[in-house]
């Protein structure tokens, strides 16, 4: 399983320097804000506050910049999202333990991992679905043998998905919850898992007085929209305009499929070798203690995914400034309806093709996704030439009209020019920082000693054709341009700047004088 997770995880990541994630760029940005933070020479204290407790999804960006130490800001960059992919094998393998089945089922999570959220650069919500698996597991596991250890253990994991997608955190708080009173037929018990919540609801408690207002949220309408079960083959696997993705996808759910008719094949002769099929009676003791928490137990990730599916159904595509809201709830659906599968067969002559069939599904998606992280390696080294050119701490904005020349159905050119700040520090036109929804914030501009980009439209980064010269470019001494058309004409009524380079569809300029 760790082979097998390993390279699906790390393989398209490593054949390529920038993966063309949509909104992985500004996550490396904020990311070198936390490292850089108090380095003059980046500017970033004169541009941002930092908020890790009013806008808390900072699990990526603090391993990011503790990995910046020893890494260069790509590479750490690129570390930290295996990690946070990785929770999903992981928190699925831990949920199977506390339902007393294999954890090697953990393989099952590589499925998802390479789905359209990740593609857009969701990582914190990929990355929130495998601790909420692991804090349902956990759970289990500690009602049904409490421990310190296994305490500790949850407390740790509801933290790190607090810190991670605050808005996943309150589902795990009710599933913790949901649990201890769905296994109480077995376990008689609820008192352990009071300590563990403690920590963290009082991070709850503190966040909901501390959130910014974009995080206070408005009114939803809920409705419940049964179409939406058509939608789901396209909310997954259509991230490539690359008919292999298709495909890989088809031959992965056969492949489960396969498994699953294995493991349920090896179900059905553990009933009959003990003798369940002909109906006895429960066993006394300890035995059918166990047999009645398996069975209650093996209600949660069922009910999970069932709460997940609802939301998926009823809720909206936008709530204020966020955006593709139902479509995620799908991933996380699923992704707890994999704890229904049954476990694995005891007969090695069932149990290794079982757990072959479920690695060779993972794998053949994840081939698929590094031959076009491949490609896309080679449509960016006009931009990374370009940027060579780029003197640190630079005043950037930055255009993106054209967005062909990758495979991604979704365009990974939109935010590219954000590794420019993560590799160099200085200021963007257009940042996340801008929403007051990321744990990096604009400080206010009229904050003594602040040095704070001008506002820009809504949707500015989609509408680049809204940029005027003299009103969007006065601050800027350098400007980074796609357009295959060319962009003189952008800076034509500002004879102060000045053409730089041309490579492939990037145009690069700059403010006479400017460094």
């Amino acid at each position: 399983m760790v082979a097998t997770s390993v390279y699906v995880i790390a393989a398209p990541l490593a054949v390529v320097r920038y993966p063309p994630m949509t909104d992985l760029p500004f996550h490396a940005a904020q990311t070198a804000v936390f490292r850089h933070y108090l380095d003059p020479a980046w500017h970033f204290r004169e541009q941002f506050t930092l908020q890790p407790l009013a806008v808390p999804y900072m699990s990526m960006y603090a391993l990011g910049a503790l990995l910046m130490l020893v890494l260069s800001p790509v590479a750490a960059v690129k570390v930290a999202a295996a990690a946070m992919l990785a929770l999903l094998p992981a928190g699925l393998a831990v949920l199977f333990h506390g339902l007393k089945r294999s954890p090697l089922l953990g393989v099952l999570g590589l499925g998802l991992v390479w789905c359209n959220l990740t593609h857009w650069g969701f990582l914190n919500h990929m990355g929130a679905l495998g601790l909420f698996a692991m804090v349902v597991g956990l759970t289990l596991l500690l009602l049904d043998r409490p421990s310190r250890g296994r305490q500790i253990a949850l407390a740790l994991a509801l933290v790190a998905l607090f810190f991670t997608h605050i808005f996943r955190f309150p589902f795990a708080l009710a599933a913790v919850v949901g649990t201890a009173v769905v296994v109480f037929p077995a376990t008689r018990r609820l008192r352990p898992i009071a300590l563990p919540l403690a920590p963290s609801l009082v991070l709850f408690a503190a966040w909901l007085l501390a959130r910014t207002d974009t995080l206070r949220g408005e009114a939803v309408t809920f409705a419940l929209r049964w179409a939406r079960l058509g939608e789901i083959p396209s909310l997954l696997f259509t991230s490539f305009t690359d008919p292999a993705e298709a495909a890989a996808a088809g031959r992965a759910a056969r492949l489960v499929l396969a498994a699953l008719l294995l493991c349920a094949a090896g179900a059905a002769a553990r009933l009959a070798r003990v003798g369940v099929l002909a109906g006895p009676a429960p066993s006394p003791g300890s035995a059918g203690r166990q047999r009645t928490f398996a069975r209650c137990a093996a209600v949660v990730p069922v009910a999970c995914a069932a709460v997940f599916l609802g939301l998926f159904l009823s809720l909206p595509l936008e709530i204020g400034l966020w955006w593709y809201v139902y479509p995620r709830e799908i991933v996380a659906a699923l992704f707890l309806a994999l704890g229904a599968f049954p476990d694995l067969p005891r007969s090695p002559w069932l149990r290794v093709p079982a757990v072959l069939a479920l690695s060779a599904a993972a794998i053949g998606v994840a081939s698929v996704v590094e031959d076009n992280y491949r490609r896309f390696d080679r449509s960016t080294r006009d931009f990374d030439a370009l940027i060579a050119r780029i003197p640190p701490a630079p005043r950037l904005l930055y255009l993106v009209f054209d967005h062909g020349g990758s495979t991604r159905t979704t365009t990974p050119f939109l935010h590219l020019p954000a590794w420019v700040q993560a590799t160099r520090g200085g200021w963007l036109s257009f940042h996340f920082a801008v929403w007051d929804a990321s744990p990096v914030a604009y400080r206010p501009r009229a904050e003594p000693g602040a040095v704070v980009p001008p506002p820009t439209p809504l949707r500015w980064e989609w509408t680049p054709q809204k940029f005027d010269v003299r009103r969007h470019g006065a601050f800027f001494d350098w400007f980074l341009v796609r357009r295959r058309a060319g962009a003189d004409p952008l800076f034509a009524r500002d004879p102060s700047i000045v053409p730089v380079d041309h490579v492939g569809d990037w145009w690069l300029y700059r403010r006479s004088g400017a460094p």
